[in-house]
């Protein structure tokens, strides 16, 4: 018999590849060699293949990373700092003010560790960030290990990192100079902070530079009914609106939040291209509203689920988020049926890879994309007997549940244990810049 040699070898799980046709291997290897998916099928089918390492995902669940399609990482230090306040009064009272203080390239950088390490250990491999001194961030991604699509932040007010306005964009664009080509984890973006904090210039001429160098352009949008009724007074028409009037819309743009939209808004989106970031619980805890997530994806909308900052969370686990979003718009549907177990899971698998510009990459496991893919600990008792592996991934799995992480090829959590940092001492640093943070806030 001729034998395959690869660098990874994960056997005995159950193979969930989220691909088109939703295959489920009851039990499954997946052949990993130079940060690729090279082969994966039945145990019986792929006896000839050998490895310098092997997974046993016996009792287990292998599929896909999970993708984080918004965050803030470096906001892991002001997690719990002001809770249960209105967007504005959270933003402009605390947030904004502790930014202006706390903020810098070593606070981003252990915020942003932190936040990746909490990702990659509850199952996320993917993330797409927004942030200030986002080279920090960059920096961190690479350290953990985590595949991220990071974008430097762009507001018309003196910013970390950036306390002149007038060259924000250029800053943004020479972020994405820096990092594009450098590593296959990192994809460098662009981040406006939303339609009320940039100029017209601003969004058009970040937008433009995002999509003239190929790479996602961000944005929040239409996240409050203040921001809606603000845009309608003063521009007589939807943050949606304003945004396509300007040419901001297109493919390789993502609107963040997207709550307060209506069906021109829905049908103006679905025909740039644009993709969506579902932030259901973020959106809860600040009372902003539900977005109209079923009917996106009725008409076709490409909808991923992000978790926003740990500040308006207070968490990063996708496998609690996913089960928000199905229950939350059940709920508020009054129908069960909406937002099922499978496209809950799509949403944070091949959706999130689909609406920040990586289906090609990463999202299900196929032959040829990257090795990206967790192991999920299924003998628990919350877990078993097990009917459906998707129901119990949505309704029933948390982010502890996850065993062993490989990405782009890589084995970055093995048994619970993160392998690429110190993880005590992160979080002695972490301790240390909160106890900074908490003297300086009333």
């Amino acid at each position: 018999m001729e034998h395959h040699s690869v660098d990874i070898l994960v056997i005995n799980g159950m193979l969930l590849s989220l691909d088109q046709s939703g295959t489920i291997i009851e039990k499954g290897s997946v052949a990993v060699n130079k940060g690729k998916i090279v082969a994966a099928g039945p145990c019986e089918e792929m006896e000839s293949w050998r490895s310098g390492e092997t997974i046993d995902a016996g009792g287990c669940i292998v599929m896909p990373g999970l993708v984080n399609a918004h965050t803030h990482l470096p906001m892991s230090l002001f997690r719990g700092l002001a809770d249960d306040l209105p967007l504005m009064t959270w933003l402009n009272e605390y947030i904004f003010p502790a930014e202006a203080s706390h903020v810098n390239p070593e606070t981003v950088g252990i915020g942003a560790l932190l936040s990746c390490a909490e990702m990659v250990l509850s199952g996320t491999t993917t993330c797409c960030d927004g942030y200030f001194f986002e080279d920090s961030v960059a920096r961190a991604v690479f350290e953990i290990g985590i595949r991220g699509v990071l974008g430097q932040g762009v507001i018309d007010y003196p910013a970390p990192g950036v306390p002149n306005p007038s060259i924000n964009i250029e800053h943004a664009v020479s972020f994405v100079e820096t990092w594009t080509g450098k590593t296959s984890l990192i994809t460098p973006s662009i981040f406006c902070h939303s339609p009320y904090t940039c100029s017209k210039k601003t969004l058009a001429t970040a937008a433009g530079e995002a999509r003239s160098r190929g790479v996602l352009f961000q944005i929040h949008v239409a996240e409050t009914r203040s921001e809606y009724e603000r845009m309608k007074k003063e521009q007589g028409m939807s943050p949606v609106q304003y945004l396509d009037k300007l040419g901001v819309l297109g493919p390789g743009t993502l609107l963040v939040h997207a709550v307060w939209v209506d069906e021109e808004d829905i049908r103006i989106i679905a025909d740039s291209g644009a993709g969506i970031a579902h932030n259901p619980e973020s959106n809860m805890k600040l009372a902003s509203g539900i977005a109209p997530v079923p009917e996106f994806i009725k008409k076709g909308l490409t909808v991923g689920i992000g978790t926003d900052g740990c500040a308006s969370n207070n968490n990063l686990d996708l496998f609690a988020e996913m089960d928000s979003a199905a229950k939350l718009h059940k709920v508020n549907t009054f129908d069960p049926t909406v937002m099922s177990a499978e496209t809950v899971l799509n949403m944070a698998t091949e959706g999130g890879a689909r609406a920040i510009g990586l289906e090609s990459q990463i999202g299900s496991l196929e032959v040829g994309k990257q090795a990206d893919l967790i192991v999920v600990d299924m003998q628990k008792p919350h877990l078993v007997p097990m009917y459906s592996p998707v129901s119990h991934l949505v309704y029933a799995a948390k982010g502890s549940d996850v065993r062993d992480v490989v990405i782009d090829g890589k084995v970055v959590v093995r048994d619970t244990v993160l392998l690429t940092i110190d993880q005590e001492k992160l979080l002695r640093k972490a301790e240390a810049a909160g106890m900074e943070i908490r003297k300086a806030i009333p």
